[in-house]
């Protein structure tokens, strides 16, 4: 019961807020921002510095809109370099399409465009898009693993997640190299505040020890989720020049996430949420792909490519003939000679 006050009184806080700024802006003669900005402090936790008051009002209308009836949203993040015409955008967005009972979400899908160029071109392709700026950093550039802008772009992207959450709502995260096709609810766990795709399963979702992917996760808005993104973020002070996901390996376990949070994580099994680490085996069952652990654009998107012909040559065969079919993923293909993997074995999410 406490808990539950908590988030009451939390979210009734926010909806006073977002209230008394929709008031004042519409005395602003100026009229609504088109693109935002979040500070560049690197010293804060999320909650102390909130998106500016005319981000928080068009960010909420935007989930308002694309919510589910459960307040779940899809999110993805996007520059301009995957935005491009017959890039990664086109392939991502593709994949719903031809999904089995994916088109659906669409309708939740909010593309979160981290510059100008991305916006622009998320505007002619889709209906919900949040333009979201980091002052003095450019994100229009394919960002490689671990340069500076590559550590900005991963940890903007959790920091923005937990304002989402801070909102009341819980999201889907998925990358936009990810192909989607069926729906992941049927494969999440109930009990679960937060879950997340490996790159190596280790046959249990309660191991700790396998290896976060953080290109896909289910995470439900409550009391210790918003927390838990609050000291994830906090955390890369701790761990200073690592990334989002290698920082999530470390903290995972940490006393105040599994004893004073009590944070209910599970890890997904890629036999439904596989990657170029380690694909899907059976298409009778598999919920996404990740395209991850392939250096390079071109190479991505040879074997993305691939993937959605899969998917469609699998999908040609008479019924009688896919539940029994031995067809399997013809990738990695381009990314088998680009795999990237870490010190401790992880695979590279690029």
């Amino acid at each position: 019961m406490a808990a539950e006050a908590w988030m009451i009184i939390r979210r009734a806080g926010l909806v006073f807020m977002i209230i008394s700024l929709s008031t004042l802006l519409l005395y602003n003669p100026s009229g609504p921002l088109r693109f935002f900005r979040l500070s560049s402090s690197c010293s804060r936790s999320l909650s102390s510095q909130p998106l500016p008051p005319k981000a928080v009002v068009r960010l909420n209308s935007i989930l308002k809109r694309a919510s589910m009836k459960n307040n779940t949203v899809v999110l993805t993040t996007l520059n301009s370099a995957w935005a491009t015409p017959d890039s990664v955008l086109d392939l991502f967005l593709a994949s719903f399409k031809l999904g089995n009972g994916t088109r659906r979400f669409l309708r939740h899908l909010v593309i979160v465009a981290m510059d100008e160029k991305a916006y622009n071109r998320c505007r002619t392709v889709h209906r919900h898009c949040f333009a979201l700026r980091t002052h003095g950093v450019d994100f229009r550039k394919e960002a490689y693993f671990m340069t500076p802008n590559y550590l900005k772009m991963t940890w903007r992207r959790i920091e923005f997640l937990g304002i989402v959450l801070q909102l009341g709502y819980g999201f889907i995260f998925t990358d936009a190299d990810i192909m989607w096709f069926r729906d992941p609810f049927t494969r999440f766990f109930p009990d679960a505040d937060f879950q997340m795709a490996c790159d190596y399963y280790k046959g249990s979702p309660d191991d700790m020890e396998n290896n976060a992917n953080g290109g896909f996760n289910y995470v439900k808005s409550n009391n210790r989720t918003i927390e838990f993104y609050n000291f994830w973020f906090s955390s890369r002070e701790t761990y200073p020049k690592h990334h989002d996901q290698h920082v999530l390996d470390k903290i995972k376990s940490h006393p105040y996430v599994s004893e004073k949070l009590r944070l209910r994580i599970k890890f997904l099994d890629t036999a439904y949420f596989g990657g170029l680490c380690e694909p899907s085996k059976d298409l009778n069952k598999v919920c996404t792909m990740h395209a991850n652990c392939c250096y390079g654009m071109l190479n991505k998107l040879h074997d993305m490519k691939i993937m959605l012909q899969d998917w469609r040559t699998f999908n040609s065969l008479p019924s009688k003939h896919r539940n029994v079919s031995i067809f399997t993923w013809r990738v990695p293909r381009f990314c088998r000679d680009t795999l990237m993997f870490d010190k401790i074995g992880s695979c590279i999410d690029v």
